[in-house]
């Protein structure tokens, strides 16, 4: 039987690795990678020759049951990762992960880079509860989705491109107040890092004059 491991990978900066994924990667018969151009550059850095696949969003429902046959039949070791961060969180990982434990394969999930916790520390709201939201629906569901968030009293973290971030803070002042305190990291780990703290107001402000660039995490208290 073989075995997958779920391997973080550096959000940006490329020193954010464990000294255990490196060796995980290296020994592993196959990495399968979310887009194998941006992590060709993570595994050049590391002088990591191990074989990768392109594994994602778009092709991992036609991949799974052949990448568990392969693991049933103990030909192979895999590494999942994703361009950046944990495997499975706002990125493909999941469906192969539940299949392989639904037919008895091990799982190993290695400790690592994920964006939102470190926006989540740096954000000055309280930490000791809080609830991941990740990418918000796009459309449908999306109202009732905040709706149902007005009244959440844990804190809360979204995930936002930043050609959406305008779109989402407006909706956050209709649905969680103008008042409500927020903060906004971006290009975390990165040259250009960057937190803003306030209320959902200020930061509007601040990014409709500034128009955001980079991935961003959205840190929002909660009901109070």
């Amino acid at each position: 039987m073989g075995k997958l491991y779920i391997v973080p990978t550096p959000i940006g900066n490329l020193e954010d690795i464990t000294l255990r994924a490196i060796r995980v990667l290296k020994e592993v018969d196959l990495i399968l990678a979310e887009d194998t151009r941006t992590s060709g550059k993570l595994l050049r850095h590391y002088e990591i020759g191990t074989r990768m696949q392109s594994h994602h969003m778009h092709n991992e429902h036609k991949t799974v049951d052949a990448l568990v046959k392969r693991l049933k039949l103990g030909i192979d070791t895999i590494a999942l990762i994703s361009d950046a961060g944990t495997p499975a969180i706002s990125d493909p990982g999941f469906l192969l992960s539940r299949a392989c434990l639904e037919n008895g394969i091990e799982v190993e999930c290695l400790p690592g880079a994920t964006a939102f916790v470190p926006a989540l520390v740096n954000s000055g709201l309280p930490n000791d509860r809080f609830v991941f939201e990740g990418f918000l629906p796009v459309k449908k569901g999306r109202q009732t989705r905040l709706k149902l968030l007005a009244e959440e009293t844990r804190t809360m973290i979204f995930y936002e491109s930043p050609h959406k971030l305008i779109k989402t803070l407006t909706q956050f002042m209709e649905y969680f107040g103008a008042d409500r305190p927020i903060s906004v990291s971006r290009e975390l780990t990165k040259l250009y890092e960057e937190t803003i703290r306030g209320t959902v107001n200020e930061i509007l402000e601040h990014y409709t004059n500034k128009p955001p660039k980079g991935e961003i995490v959205i840190v929002v208290s909660g009901k109070k």
